[in-house]
């Protein structure tokens, strides 16, 4: 009796991606994370810092452990935390941007610094999130 074995990555994430591809999916999916953190620092922050952090740093381990399953699933740790580092510099350069578009400060990516332990809890996930699925600690 022959037996099958399958893989278990997609075959996407079985092809190897150029850097420019690699670079443009980091920011693909900085972008549904940053979406889905916006949101929830849009609609829960006011009433609780505490549990919109939860739900920010929720939103982007389930979106960094996608990425890493999806298109990475070899990675290195230094691929993850070069990821991670990609997501904090446009963290910033988005909260930047639309904190000079809006002519109000904006801290819905990062956090607000009148709130520093969740700051840096949430600048802290940005960088690690991806570095946590990662199977290779070469």
């Amino acid at each position: 009796m022959t037996t099958m074995t399958r893989s278990l990555t997609p075959r996407f994430a079985q092809r190897k991606h150029h850097t420019a591809t690699r670079i443009a999916l980091v920011a693909a999916f900085w972008s549904v994370a940053a979406l889905l953190v916006a949101i929830a620092h849009q609609s829960i922050d006011a009433t609780s810092p505490v549990v919109s952090a939860a739900v920010e740093v929720i939103a982007i381990v389930v979106i960094a452990g996608a990425y890493i399953r999806l298109v990475t699933p070899e990675a290195t740790l230094d691929h993850a935390l070069f990821a991670g580092t990609m997501w904090v510099v446009l963290g910033i350069a988005t909260e930047m941007v639309m904190t000079a578009h809006s002519g109000r400060q904006w801290f819905a990516l990062l956090g607000s610094p009148a709130n520093g332990g969740l700051r840096c809890v949430l600048l802290i996930t940005w960088v690690i999130a991806p570095a946590l699925f990662v199977r290779s600690r070469e």
